[in-house]
C-alpha cells in the first residue's frame, strides 16, 4: 500500500468538499439563516485538512487497484462524516449518528431518512441534504478526475472502483476526458430538468432540490409529502427525468456522437430497461386501478413509483405501502433489479440480470447436449468469461451480506420481518423507502443504533458496488509496499 498517495489523495477530495460547501453557504445567505454558520465552519475545517494531507506530494500519483478500492471506499467514508457535521455543528439534526446516516443517504444517493418532519429544517441544510445527492450520483472521485490534472497511468483503478455496473469501459482513450464527458452530460441534464421544472411553475428552492434528486437518483424531498404535492406536469417531469437518469450514460455520449436517435435504444441493457418499466406499470396498473378516479390517475402514480423504484430514487407522489400485495412484490422486485449500468442508479443492475439469465439459459442447454459450446453475448458482442464469473461472484457476495445485515437487524426485536427485510432491500439497493415501519410514509428514526450502522454500511457497500467497502476488512491490503 502506496500511503502517501492515499493520504494525498484524500486531501484533494477534502479540498473539493470545502468548495462545494460553498453552494449551502450562498443558499443560506439569501435566505438569512443562522445555521449557515457551521457550513462556514465546515468549509474551512475541509480546506485547512484538506491543505495539510497535501503539502507533501508523492514523487508519484500511479494507482493500482489496491489504491484506488481503499481511496475510493475512503473517500466516501471522510466526506459523509465531514458533510454530517454541519447538521450537528447548527442542531438540525444534534445526534451524531442520525447526522451521519442522512448524510451518507444522501451521498449514495440511497434517500432514506431518520427525519420525523423535513420542513423544519432550515434552507442551507434541506440544500445540502439534496445536493449530496448530486455529488454523489455521478461519484466524488469522477467529479476529481473531471477537474483535476491527475499523472500517472493508473487513474482508471480509481473510476472503476466507484462507477456502477459489471465493467467499466472509457469512452474517450484518457480517463480524465472519460470522466468530463460524463459530467457534462451530467449537469446538462441536470440544468434541462431545472429549466423545464421552473417553466412548470415550481418554487425555484424545491426545483434545485429536486433535480438534484433526480439526477442522483436520490430522493430526498423538501416537503414531508415527498412529491405528492406538486402538480400532474410537474410530477411527470420528474418521471421522465429519473428514468432517463436511470440509463446507461454511455448510450447518451453514443447519441451525442454519432447524432442517430436510435443509439440509446440499440443498447440490450436499455431496451430491456424500458420493457421492465413497461411491464411493471402495466400490472400495476391494473392492480390498482380500482384505487383511484380515473385510468389516467392509475396510469400516473403507477408509472411514478416504478420509475422511482427502479431507479432508485426514492421519491413518492402516493403511500404504496397501501397498495395490493402484488403491486408491492412488484416494486420489492424492482428494489433488486435497479437501473441500468454506468448510470447513477443503484440496484444490482439490468445488465448483471441479462448475463445472470443468460448464464442459466446457456446451463439448461449444456445439460442437453453437454459437447454444446456457446457464448454469452451482449449487445451482440461476446462477453469475457471473467466477467460472467464476476457477475455470478458479486450475487453471492450480494447475497451473504444481504442476509448478514437482515440477521443483524432482526437482533433488536424491535420491528417485524417485512420491516427488516425492505429496510436492508431499501438502503442496499440505495433506494430509501421500503415497506411497514420503513414505508413511504415513515422513516428511520426508530431503527436502534446497531441497526442505523448496519444500514449505512449497506448504503456506501451498495453504492460502491461491495468490494472497495469489503477491502477496508481485508488485513493484507493494509501491508506497505
Amino acid at each position: 500500500m502506496h500511503y502517501g498517495i492515499v493520504r494525498y489523495v484524500l486531501g484533494l477530495i477534502l479540498k473539493i468538499e470545502a468548495a462545494l460547501l460553498v453552494l449551502p453557504v450562498l443558499i443560506g445567505l439569501i435566505y438569512r439563516e443562522k445555521e449557515t454558520i457551521a457550513f462556514v465552519i465546515m468549509a474551512v475545517s475541509c480546506l485547512l485538512v484538506g491543505t495539510l494531507l497535501t503539502i507533501r506530494k508523492p514523487k508519484k500519483l500511479v494507482f493500482y487497484a489496491r489504491e484506488g478500492l481503499v481511496i475510493v471506499a475512503l473517500s466516501w467514508v471522510i466526506i459523509s462524516i465531514f458533510g454530517a457535521l454541519p447538521f450537528v455543528i447548527n442542531r438540525d439534526i444534534p445526534r451524531f449518528t442520525d447526522a451521519l446516516f442522512e448524510t451518507i443517504s444522501g451521498f449514495t444517493t440511497t434517500g432514506a431518512s431518520i427525519l420525523l418532519n423535513v420542513e423544519e429544517l432550515s434552507h442551507v441544510s434541506l440544500f445540502w441534504r439534496s445536493f449530496t445527492h448530486w455529488v454523489g450520483g455521478m461519484g466524488v472521485i469522477v467529479f476529481m478526475l473531471a477537474i483535476l490534472p491527475m499523472a500517472g497511468g493508473y487513474n482508471a483503478q480509481l473510476m472503476r472502483a466507484e462507477s456502477p455496473g459489471p465493467s467499466f469501459g472509457k469512452i474517450r482513450p484518457k480517463v480524465r476526458e472519460t470522466a468530463a464527458v460524463l459530467y457534462k452530460i451530467y449537469f446538462g441534464m441536470t440544468v434541462a430538468e431545472i429549466i423545464i421544472l421552473l417553466i412548470s411553475g415550481m418554487h425555484w428552492f424545491d426545483t434545485l432540490c429536486i433535480s438534484f434528486g433526480s439526477a442522483g437518483t436520490g430522493g430526498f424531498g423538501v416537503r414531508a409529502d415527498s412529491c405528492g404535492s406538486y402538480t400532474l406536469i410537474q410530477q411527470t417531469i420528474i418521471t421522465v427525468f429519473i428514468t432517463l437518469f436511470g440509463v446507461n450514460f454511455n448510450a447518451y455520449y453514443i447519441l451525442l456522437l454519432t447524432k442517430d436517435k436510435k443509439a440509446v435504444f440499440k443498447s440490450e441493457e436499455v431496451r430491456w430497461y424500458l420493457l421492465i418499466i413497461a411491464g411493471a406499470i402495466a400490472a400495476i396498473t391494473l392492480n390498482i386501478r380500482s384505487s383511484f378516479e380515473s385510468l389516467y390517475l392509475a396510469i400516473h402514480h403507477a408509472a411514478f413509483q416504478v420509475a422511482s423504484i427502479i431507479t432508485t430514487t426514492g421519491f413518492g407522489t402516493v403511500d404504496f405501502d397501501l397498495w395490493p400485495e402484488f403491486s408491492k412484490g412488484i416494486l420489492v422486485l424492482l428494489m433488486f433489479i435497479g437501473a441500468c449500468a454506468g448510470s447513477t442508479g443503484g440496484g444490482f443492475k439490468v445488465s448483471r440480470v441479462i448475463i445472470l439469465a443468460k448464464s442459466i439459459y446457456r446451463q439448461l442447454i449444456q445439460f442437453i447436449y453437454p459437447r454444446s459450446v456457446s457464448v454469452i453475448k451482449l449487445d451482440g458482442k461476446t462477453a469475457d468469461e471473467e466477467i460472467v464469473t464476476g457477475v455470478s461472484t458479486y450475487l453471492a457476495t450480494y447475497t451473504f451480506l444481504f442476509l448478514a445485515s437482515i440477521l443483524l437487524l432482526t437482533v433488536d426485536h424491535r420491528f417485524d420481518l417485512i420491516t427488516d427485510f425492505t429496510a436492508v432491500t431499501a438502503t442496499f439497493n440505495n433506494i430509501g423507502p421500503g415497506l411497514a415501519a420503513v414505508g413511504p410514509t415513515r422513516n428511520f428514526a426508530d431503527m436502534s443504533t446497531l441497526s442505523k450502522y448496519v444500514l449505512m454500511f449497506d448504503m456506501l457497500a451498495g453504492r460502491l458496488e461491495l468490494y472497495p467497502i469489503l477491502m477496508l476488512f481485508v488485513p493484507r491490503i493494509w501491508k506497505k509496499n
